[in-house]
């Protein structure tokens, strides 16, 4: 699956990038990313499939539990629910 972000979601962010905050215009609260979240976030381009993104994480940080996959996956489930996200149309990789 290949992701981008939402036109619907304003986004701050910290330089150098170590916090990103987001809101989606119809939501109340704003979701706060660090560390790891908030260079997943980066990664989000519209270009980059899901194994692209882990593969990147998987060179950045250490995976001492071998759960880094499916937390990825969790991750973006939970971006997608909150509409921070959508699927890639259209786009071959």
């Amino acid at each position: 699956m290949i992701w981008h972000h939402s036109r619907h979601v304003a986004q701050v962010c910290t330089q150098p990038r170590a916090r990103v905050a987001l809101l989606h215009l119809d939501a109340i609260q704003p979701v706060v990313l660090e560390g790891p979240a908030a260079v997943i976030w980066d990664l989000i381009d519209g270009q980059r499939s899901e194994q692209d993104i882990f593969a990147e994480l998987e060179a950045t940080f250490e995976d001492q539990s071998g759960q880094m996959q499916a937390q990825v996956e969790g991750f973006l489930a939970s971006l997608e629910a909150q509409r921070l996200i959508e699927a890639a149309r259209g786009v071959s990789h």
